[in-house]
């Protein structure tokens, strides 16, 4: 019996409302002509890469959480001393010593499998800087890190050359609260939880040292380490809120905080002075709703829809965001229709990959790495500046085009095993006047015939059985 899938229409969304990590958020579009513009680009490279990074990596635990005193699974510790487990956390600085780092195997591996840009952890909530700022004696540079020594031992420099050198974008991440400063963490209160521990309107000088100390910081990342692509801010509770919306941000159902306050950090005033510096950069102060969100971040998951705005899900490759003893990689063929999925949908995938104490990654990762690289040899034109089209998808079989509407790509997803149908229906899809159709990685002819409700490809026994990939076969229609 042939078997005959039925592509049926999906209606694109049209509300402009997501849940972006933690709450419902609406998008305002970028109208600076310059981030207008590096943010098309950024749309066309549709594949990132994601490191978390750190001191933490040597205990293979959710980076930098456990210092944080909220009841969650990702807060847990080995012992039940908090402070005697706080100072042993950050003793980590004086065995990090990841003398096996090599950048440059990390960005080949992540350009050959087709990657455009990467994420690095310049710093995360725990406040370990991962580059020479001169605000911090916390830091890979630091006389208490032995790595300081080391002719790469500026690692956010080294890595961001490594990736620029393979034509990648380069995005700095940087976590918004840090638990290390003293003005954020004041040690004459108790941590309770993330956020800052005193009242910022009772002692608004130790508040605005921090604020102080958060822009002094950023624009050494603007100054000192090259092209900065994108501002990747983490930590989205920090943010100046109303009192009706701090009201509200503490009524969230499961977020267990009761001290969220307004965290007015001059976010407005602190984009404006990074793009002094680097014009075209993309601000991603992400899930704080407003012009510096200039794309939203939906965490760990792939929205069921199509979105109407830039975006891109950042997802783990294997294991946690950081390094993980043992960690479960997901395989290729799980990752490559991921990305097609996403690419579908309109969105950018930022796949993380977390280093080990020594600087090396599993090798799981470069193995995943290759298998979707081997998929994007042959089929990345279907995935690079392309833009969505409806219907996105239907069952086994997702669409997308050209962003100049040259072409049209139906890509069918193959499950281990599975071979391709003698006929694949298409229908509820808008095709060119006469349209032409190719395979791509297939030399053999592809007949397509008009049906009563739209087109029929005819697949060959040859192209059935032996497909020129075996996770997913491209059709060009032009």
């Amino acid at each position: 019996m042939k078997n005959r899938i039925l592509i049926i229409v999906v209606l694109l969304m049209t509300s402009t409302i997501i849940r972006a990590q933690h709450s419902e958020q609406k998008y305002y579009p970028v109208t600076n002509p310059a981030v207008k513009g590096n943010l098309e680009k950024w749309e066309d490279v549709k594949f990132g890469l994601l490191m978390h990074w750190g001191p933490y990596s040597q205990r293979g635990i959710v980076e930098s959480w456990s210092i944080c005193s909220e009841d969650e699974g990702w807060c847990s510790r080995t012992t039940d001393n908090y402070v005697e487990y706080k100072r042993e956390y950050e003793n980590l600085q004086t065995t990090f010593n990841p003398v096996e780092f090599n950048p440059e195997k990390w960005a080949k591996a992540a350009a050959d499998a087709g990657m455009k840009y990467v994420v690095f952890t310049t710093k995360h909530h725990d406040g370990f800087c991962m580059f020479d700022t001169k605000y911090t004696d916390y830091k890979i540079t630091g006389s208490k890190t032995p790595f300081h020594t080391n002719p790469k031992a500026n690692i956010t420099k080294e890595v961001f050359n490594a990736f620029r050198a393979e034509g990648m974008m380069a995005g700095a991440y940087f976590s918004k609260p840090d638990w290390h400063s003293n003005d954020y963490w004041w040690p004459n209160f108790a941590t309770p939880d993330r956020n800052v521990n005193y009242d910022v309107t009772k002692y608004p000088e130790r508040w605005e040292n921090f604020v102080q100390f958060t822009h002094n910081q950023i624009m050494e990342l603007m100054t000192d380490y090259g092209k900065v692509d994108i501002l990747w801010l983490d930590g989205g509770w920090v943010q100046k809120m109303t009192p009706e919306q701090t009201q509200k941000y503490n009524c969230k159902p499961g977020f267990q905080s009761s001290r969220v306050q307004s965290q007015d950090i001059r976010m407005d005033e602190l984009a404006a002075k990074a793009r002094e510096k680097q014009p075209d950069l993309i601000v991603v102060d992400r899930a704080v709703e407003g012009s510096n969100q200039n794309y939203l971040t939906p965490e760990n998951t792939v929205p069921k829809e199509m979105l109407p705005y830039p975006w891109e899900s950042c997802i783990i490759m294997g294991g946690g965001w950081s390094y993980s003893f043992n960690p479960t990689f997901k395989s290729g063929r799980e990752l490559v229709h991921m990305l097609i999925d996403i690419v579908a949908k309109g969105g950018n995938l930022l796949l993380n990959i977390g280093p080990s104490p020594e600087g090396t990654w599993p090798q799981d990762a470069f193995d995943r790495l290759t298998k979707i690289g081997s998929w994007m040899d042959i089929n990345s034109e279907a995935i690079y500046e392309t833009r969505k089209i409806e219907p996105y998808y239907s069952g086994s079989i997702y669409f997308t085009q050209k962003k100049d509407k040259s072409s049209i790509y139906v890509i069918y997803t193959l499950n281990d095993g599975e071979a391709l149908p003698a006929e694949i229906e298409l229908q509820s899809v808008q095709l060119p006047e006469n349209p032409k159709v190719e395979v791509l990685g297939y030399k053999g002819r592809i007949r397509m015939k008009k049906s009563t409700s739209g087109y029929t490809l005819s697949i060959p026994k040859k192209l059935q059985n032996t497909p020129p990939h075996k996770y997913a076969v491209t059709f060009r229609v032009y």
